[in-house]
């Protein structure tokens, strides 16, 4: 059975990756708009109506106006920007956490966010066995690639080459901060320091915890273990159970849909490092709608994938 997708926004960073999965495959059949059409309300309504799935690749605006498009048609949606992360009646795509059936399920999948798929991949799942407090004040560190912002920051990287380093987000309350606490299960919003390197792919997110002050909290080899069992099986998400020395991100970085999760401790025991390393156009974006597109098709989620 061949399904039809229709991509909207497809000229984006997102959407260029989707297709680049995509396109090999039989079991999709592409809407494909030219330049001329993508400016037309009519021909992405009718592209929309003419399709078993759409993935909005749109910035947050844009993407709410283009549901109007599909009103109407048993067109189910996928939609990459942060605009329905915790809306409610829309399913939250990241099948390790919320389950693959509810994804495989929903009418609306919200793709998450490239940090948040870090941050929550590494605690989420230590929450919810109450191997750490859910009302601890949480910080978390996160560098990613420059492909991340979109193509005005690529084009601002890529035009300046001085740049090797952008700290942003300092005023606070960072859009990802919502599912950050909405999925993660916490008391209090995280402290969220993002920044940008020059990379054009490639993000770290990092999670500190001072384990000997926390009440509750379970010891280093505790919380891998849990990792280990919560992603047993899973060949997306890779808990490591060794500690090199250093984690590098590189500029060669090819496309990857994983994603690679450490734990670090100190000697005493007293604290401790969550490290998450992924693609943040990977499984942090494109990888990601692909995965849950494949669930919601009844195909093997991995299919596609660079893994």
């Amino acid at each position: 059975m061949t399904h039809t997708v229709f991509i909207d926004g497809a000229a984006g960073t997102t959407g260029l990756e989707i297709v680049e999965r995509l396109r090999p495959r039989t079991e999709f059949n592409l809407i494909v708009l030219d330049d001329e059409q993508r400016k037309s309300a009519a021909a992405r309504r009718d592209a929309y109506h003419g399709a078993d799935f759409a993935v909005l690749c749109l910035p947050d605006e844009a993407a709410v106006e283009a549901l109007a498009l599909a009103e109407g048609s048993a067109c189910r949606i996928i939609d990459a920007s942060s605009a329905h992360r915790v809306a409610p009646g829309w399913t939250y795509g990241f099948p390790e956490l919320i389950g693959r059936d509810r994804v495989a399920a929903a009418s609306r999948v919200s793709n998450p966010g490239c940090y948040p798929t870090g941050f929550l991949g590494l605690l989420a799942p230590l929450i919810r066995k109450a191997l750490l407090p859910s009302d601890w004040a949480y910080t978390c560190h996160a560098v990613s690639g420059y492909s991340g912002g979109g193509k005005a920051l690529i084009g601002r990287f890529e035009d300046d080459a001085d740049i090797a380093f952008r700290d942003y987000g300092l005023s606070l309350g960072h859009k990802h901060v919502p599912e950050m606490q909405e999925y993660a299960g916490l008391a209090h919003a995280p402290l969220f320091a993002p920044a940008v390197i020059a990379a054009h792919r490639g993000m770290v997110v990092e999670v500190p915890l001072h384990l000997g002050l926390m009440p509750r909290a379970a010891p280093t080899d505790g919380l891998r273990d849990c990792l280990v069992d919560f992603y047993d099986g899973s060949a997306v998400v890779r808990v490591n159970q060794e500690t090199p020395d250093e984690l590098l991100l590189r500029r060669s970085a090819a496309p990857s849909d994983r994603l690679d999760l450490y734990v670090y401790g100190s000697r005493d025991g007293g604290q401790a490092r969550l490290v998450a390393v992924l693609d943040n156009l990977g499984k942090g974006a494109s990888g990601a709608a692909v995965q849950s597109l494949n669930l919601m098709a009844g195909l093997d989620e991995t299919a596609g994938l660079v893994l």
